[in-house]
């Protein structure tokens, strides 16, 4: 149990950095994937993984 719990509190803390690090559209585009990322952790860590991350590093 404790091996999950710190593994998605690993993966939350890799997602609010990976936001706030990554260089896409403007400020507000930022601040609105982080405020997803931080009030639905495990939902705003997938959609960030899946939709935005992959279009950012191109």
């Amino acid at each position: 149990m404790f091996g999950l719990g710190f593994l998605g509190l690993a993966i939350y803390i890799y997602t609010i950095y990976d936001v706030v690090s990554s260089k896409f559209g403007g400020n507000n585009d930022k601040l609105v994937w982080l405020l997803i990322v931080i009030f639905l952790p495990l939902i705003g860590s997938i959609l960030w993984f899946l939709m935005v991350r992959n279009r950012v590093r191109r």
